[in-house]
């Protein structure tokens, strides 16, 4: 499904900052001034190494965390503030999240169908949000959709009574997929997702979430550090870095016309597919600390099309010539 980016955006986050004050004397700056935009129908893939900032963003954007400054805009509604009760049931339905562990992200007291009886009642794993928000009316209304939506991810009806360690990491990643697609989001924010999986269950689960795109048009917001997914699934692709989105823009104008150094590091370090390529590839390094960047100087400068780069006038032009 092409991407309409004529269209309103989907999700736009303007200025982000996310600060964790770890003591009186040190706050720790772990999203700092971010900007960009998701359109419907569109993966935006965010890439950076470990400690980036990636998943903190992912999680403001749900708003897991309270944003210290910035504006978060979905579906026209402004969720960067205390949330109502109108804008949170909103946001709780039409945005949801895939975890990076799908076993520790789920219940094991509960089945996949199995509503287990407690002194507050808590419905069963795909089911839980249809419960929190009345999305059904009957009981078989709501083993219908549980049974369907398990069909969309690729498993059958009677996986519904097993438990989550009855399950490979594969299944149990599908399963995470099901419980945020039966909600019929407008936005899944997959947070590495498919690292712990192994690589032929990679290529299973992304090309799962690419279908079930072309099939219902839901965006994703797509975290992770490996770059040669990343390029398969992405539409537009952020590069962060210490909290910074060093550089943004279509996966071809990204891969084929890196400005930034830290962005040709990261490039440099994919492995070539053909070993005589491979023996001969040199892998770029990038210290920060020696660079003599300074990412807070830097703004946003335009290199061509939606390729955007954040660095001083004389970094541009030196990065350009």
């Amino acid at each position: 499904m092409a991407v309409n980016y004529n269209a309103k955006p989907l999700l736009t986050v303007d200025g982000l900052k996310q600060y964790f004050k770890v003591s009186s004397s040190f706050t720790v700056h772990a999203v700092e001034n971010v900007s960009f935009e998701i359109y419907p129908g569109e993966t935006y893939g965010l890439v950076g190494e470990s400690g980036s900032g990636k998943s903190t963003i992912g999680r403001s954007i749900i708003r897991l965390y309270d944003p210290t400054a910035g504006k978060i805009v979905f579906n026209d509604v402004d969720i960067s503030g205390k949330l109502g009760r109108s804008t949170s049931q909103m946001l709780r339905t039409q945005m949801q999240m895939i975890f990076q562990d799908p076993l520790s992200s789920l219940d094991p007291r509960k089945t996949v169908m199995q509503t287990i009886e407690e002194p507050k009642k808590i419905g069963d794993i795909i089911g839980e949000g249809l419960d929190i928000h009345h999305m059904y009316k009957t009981k078989a209304e709501r083993e219908e959709k549980i049974k369907a939506i398990l069909a969309k991810v690729g498993l059958s009806p009677e996986h519904a009574t097993r438990y989550p360690h009855q399950f490979s990491g594969g299944q149990r990643q599908r399963v995470g997929i099901a419980r945020a697609l039966i909600m019929n989001p407008k936005l899944i924010i997959a947070d590495e997702c498919i690292s712990a999986l192994d690589v032929s269950i990679q290529a299973q689960v992304v090309n799962l979430m690419k279908d079930i795109q072309q099939e219902t048009g839901t965006a994703y917001l797509f975290i992770a550090h490996d770059l040669s997914m990343v390029k398969y699934i992405s539409d537009r692709i952020g590069v962060l870095h210490l909290g910074h989105l060093l550089e943004t823009g279509t996966t071809d104008e990204i891969f084929n016309n890196p400005i930034h150094p830290y962005t040709k590091s990261l490039l440099s370090a994919i492995p070539a597919p053909n070993p005589v390529v491979e023996k001969n590839r040199t892998a770029l390094t990038y210290d920060y600390k020696t660079s003599g960047i300074d990412y807070k100087q830097g703004t946003q400068h335009l290199v061509d099309g939606t390729h955007y780069v954040k660095c001083t006038d004389d970094e541009f032009a030196k990065w350009t010539l």
